[in-house]
C-alpha cells in the first residue's frame, strides 16, 4: 500500500489506451479476470448491514468494526483520492470431484482421507498477490510518470469485493455468495486496487444466469446458505473449520464429512463450474497442490507435533487454522468416518495430545464411532481428565454409548 495523494486525470493519450495497457500488463501477472469499476458506494452495503444485523457474521467481529463498516460503504473512506479501482481475479485449482458419488471416506484404504478447500492446496494466495499488485501499481506509474495515490487489497481490506467485481463486469453474485465468470466459473481469488487516477469504468455485469438452478442450497451439507445470496456464516464449513477458534457445535459437527479445512460443495455443484471451470484454465504454479494435499491421511495428521505441523503448512493458507484447529477438525473427521480403524488414533490424542480442544473432539469422536474399544479408551480418560470442558464431552459420549448398548 503506497501513497494516499491527490486524483489525477489519465495522461495524454488515446482514448482506453492506458486501459488497455493496465489490462494487458494484468493478465501478464497471471490475473485473467480484470475490470475497472468507480468508487461509488456499492449496491449491496443494506444487505451487508443486514446481515451483520442478524449475526449471521458469528465470531468475525473485524467486519463489524464501525470504522470498516463505514469504508465499506464508501470506498473513498480508504482512499480519499481514489477516482478508480481496479478489480482482478486469478484462477486457482477447481474441484470438480462428483458430490454425488461415495464420499472417499466409504471407500476402502481412503476412508482416511481428509478434504481441503481447493483453494488452500497451494501457497498461501496473501503471500503471492500482493508482490503482483505491488508490480501492477509500479507498472501504472511509470506509464503515467508520476506517483498515483494508491491501496490494494486481496480479502485483507474493507471492502465488498464481490460487488465491485460485479459492477467491474466480472460476473454475478452467484446463489452460493461466490462471484461467477460466465466462461471461467467461480474458482478464483479476488484483489482490487484503489487508484488515484481517472480511468474508464467497465460496463457493469447486470445479468443473472442462477436462474432456477437451486443445486448449491440443496447440496450445503449445513443449509447454511440463505435466499438473499448470503450466508449464515455460524453454520458455514468454512467459518467452523477455520474462522471458528472455539469448538465446533455439537449439532453441527456430524455435517462437516471430511472437510477439515474449508468447503467446496457449493462451488462443486454448479453448473458454470462443472461446464467450464477447467476449460482452458491455466493455474498459475504458486496455487498448484503441495504434496500431501488436497487429501491429508488423517489418522498421521492427528498426531501432528508443533514443529511437524508448522513445517508442513508453511506459506500455506492451512496454517490459519493453527495446530488446535486442525486438529480439531481433523479429529471431527475421523469421528465422521464411522470406522473402528480410526479409534487409534482418537484414543492416542485423547490420552496424550496437550490442547483440551482437541481432546474434546476426540472424545466426540470415540463416541460417534463407538464400540467397546471407544468405550474403554473414554472411560480410562474419564479417571484422568482435568478440563471441565473435555470431562463434560466424555461423559457425554459415554452416554451416548450407554443408551446405544455399547458399554
Amino acid at each position: 500500500m503506497n501513497t494516499d495523494g491527490q486524483p489525477l486525470t489519465s495522461p495524454p493519450v488515446a482514448p482506453g489506451l492506458l486501459e488497455q495497457a493496465i489490462k494487458d500488463e494484468a493478465r501478464r501477472l497471471g490475473f485473467t479476470l480484470v475490470g475497472i469499476t468507480t468508487p461509488d458506494p456499492p449496491p449491496h452495503i443494506s444487505t451487508f448491514e443486514s446481515w451483520l444485523q442478524a449475526g449471521h457474521h458469528g465470531e468475525m467481529g473485524y467486519l463489524a468494526v464501525e470504522s470498516a463498516r463505514r469504508a465499506r460503504a464508501n470506498p473513498r473512506q480508504v482512499l480519499p483520492a481514489c477516482s478508480s479501482i481496479l478489480v482482478l481475479g486469478i484462477p486457482y485449482s477447481a474441484n470438480l470431484t462428483d458430490t454425488d458419488a461415495p464420499s472417499t471416506l466409504d471407500h476402502p484404504g481412503e476412508k482416511f482421507k481428509g478434504q481441503i478447500a481447493s483453494y488452500a492446496w497451494g501457497t498461501d494466495y496473501h503471500e503471492i498477490l500482493p508482490i503482483r499488485l505491488k508490480s501492477l501499481v509500479e507498472f501504472i506509474e511509470a506509464w503515467v510518470g508520476l506517483p498515483v495515490a494508491n491501496r490494494w487489497y486481496t480479502d485483507t481490506g474493507p471492502l465488498l469485493e464481490r460487488d465491485l467485481a460485479q459492477r467491474a463486469g466480472l460476473g454475478w453474485i452467484g446463489k452460493n455468495t461466490y462471484l461467477i465468470h460466465p466462461r471461467q466459473g467461480s474458482y478464483f481469488l479476488l484483489a482490487e486496487i484503489l487508484l488515484g487516477l481517472e480511468l474508464q469504468a467497465d460496463t457493469p455485469f447486470t445479468q443473472d444466469y442462477c436462474g432456477h438452478c437451486t443445486r448449491c442450497l440443496e447440496a450445503c451439507p449445513t443449509a447454511c446458505i440463505l435466499p438473499n445470496r448470503t450466508l449464515d456464516a455460524r453454520r458455514c464449513l468454512s467459518y467452523l473449520t477455520i474462522e471458528l477458534k472455539g469448538a465446533i457445535p455439537r449439532e453441527l459437527r456430524s455435517q462437516t464429512g471430511g472437510w477439515v479445512f474449508g468447503c467446496d460443495v457449493c462451488q462443486q455443484v454448479c453448473p458454470w463450474n462443472r461446464r467450464f471451470a477447467t476449460m482452458g484454465q491455466v493455474i498459475d504454479p504458486d496455487f498448484l497442490p503441495r504434496p500431501g494435499l488436497p487429501e491429508p491421511n488423517m489418522a498421521s495428521e492427528l498426531s501432528l507435533s508443533s514443529e511437524a505441523f508448522n513445517a508442513k503448512f508453511r506459506g500455506s493458507p492451512v496454517k490459519r487454522t493453527k495446530r488446535r484447529g486442525y486438529l480439531r477438525n481433523i479429529a471431527v473427521a475421523l469421528g465422521n468416518t464411522a470406522d473402528a480403524g480410526a479409534l487409534p488414533a482418537l484414543a492416542l490424542s485423547l490420552a496424550n495430545e496437550a490442547e483440551g480442544l482437541v481432546r474434546s473432539h476426540a472424545a466426540w469422536a470415540l463416541g460417534r464411532i463407538g464400540g467397546i474399544a471407544a468405550y474403554q479408551a473414554l472411560s480410562q480418560a474419564s479417571r484422568q481428565e482435568n478440563d471441565p470442558l473435555v470431562l463434560a464431552e466424555i461423559r457425554a459420549a459415554l452416554r451416548q454409548l450407554d443408551q446405544n448398548g455399547q458399554s
